[in-house]
């Protein structure tokens, strides 16, 4: 507390950052260091921010990759989850964003990029079905643009949840926080071919016991 800017709760909530960031984080958005200020307030003010949300039943935790998010340990703000095909996309983003070549192209990747991966490691059928659970029939000639479509909607919830930046049509910028769908491959000696194996065989999980829901609805992460 000593290299803390804020000696008290008051003075860490009477700062002009707090609002912004409490209602990201109550959204259940992962807040990163290119958030820049947000999250430099949030390593300033962690140690009273943290008894703060515990009130609430949360906790708020910082990863080693350089992000906060709050994990609920109750119900009192809600326990919501990612669809199936949310935690798809997530998962392969996860998977792409561990590609050495991503990092040399500073985190960019492009949509088709995605697309590709996506039906390279289940083909179409079974991705236009996780995508769109509630269809019983497809058309295979509008198939791809069925997937394009169902996957530009998942980009955008998990842009809202600070897993990606949406740069331009055609482009993603992929954020740390998207090793939190690596979480259950963490450890292993070779989590990529392990992780591509939970997305090939539909296995939607992410850490801390997780778990995608069944596609009946567009509920989020756990804020």
């Amino acid at each position: 507390m000593t290299d803390s800017t804020f000696h008290t709760l008051e003075a860490a909530i009477a700062d002009t950052h707090f609002p912004e960031v409490d209602l990201m984080l109550r959204r259940g958005r992962h807040v990163g260091r290119d958030d820049g200020t947000a999250y430099d307030y949030l390593v300033d003010a962690q140690a009273l921010l943290e008894d703060f949300y515990r009130r609430f039943g949360c906790e708020l935790v910082q990863r080693s990759d350089g992000y906060f998010y709050l994990l609920p340990s109750g119900d009192r703000l809600g326990r919501r989850q990612l669809s199936a095909g949310e935690m798809l996309v997530g998962q392969t983003l996860a998977l792409l964003y561990l590609d050495p070549a991503t990092l040399q192209h500073g985190g960019l990747v492009g949509r088709e990029v995605l697309l590709q991966r996506l039906s390279g490691l289940l083909g179409v059928d079974v991705l236009v079905r996780t995508l769109s659970p509630r269809k019983r029939k497809y058309d295979e000639r509008i198939a791809a643009e069925t997937v394009r479509t169902q996957v530009g909607e998942a980009l955008r919830r998990l842009a809202d949840l600070g897993f990606v930046d949406i740069v331009d049509d055609a482009r993603l910028r992929l954020r740390p926080a998207l090793m939190r769908f690596a979480e259950p491959v963490r450890g292993l000696s070779d989590p990529n071919t392990a992780l591509e194996r939970l997305v090939a065989s539909g296995e939607a999980l992410m850490g801390e016991g997780t778990s995608a829901d069944d596609g009946a609805n567009d509920e989020e992460l756990p804020p």
